[in-house]
């Protein structure tokens, strides 16, 4: 199955559990895509012991898995895409769209 999912907040135990399901769904032998949004875009800053969703976002590239970043988003912020996290489009997020089975937000 191919799961898309979109992230658009910055709390840290939602972006952590968003991370931990892609990772699960991964190991279960799905496709997973993730599209950060908004506020979603600064996640790979959360810092929380708590909540290490910056653990769980390594782990998913290590897995494999897909994240793209809304760049009108990123450049809102001053930000610009990296390799691991590429400035995308809503072309982009459209194409995660119309091929997931399934698509879940956070």
């Amino acid at each position: 199955m191919n799961i898309g999912i979109v992230i658009s907040q910055v709390e840290p135990e939602t972006v952590w559990n968003a991370f931990r399901f892609a990772n699960f769904s991964i190991n279960k032998g799905h496709k997973v895509n993730t599209f950060l949004m908004g506020k979603g875009v600064e996640c790979v800053d959360i810092k929380s012991e708590e909540h290490p969703a910056l653990d769980e976002i390594n782990k998913y590239i290590k897995n494999k898995g897909e994240i793209f970043a809304c760049g009108t988003c990123l450049v809102s912020r001053g930000r610009e895409g990296t390799p691991i996290c590429p400035m995308s489009t809503m072309e982009d997020l459209m194409n995660m769209v119309e091929k997931s089975d399934k698509l879940l937000t956070f």
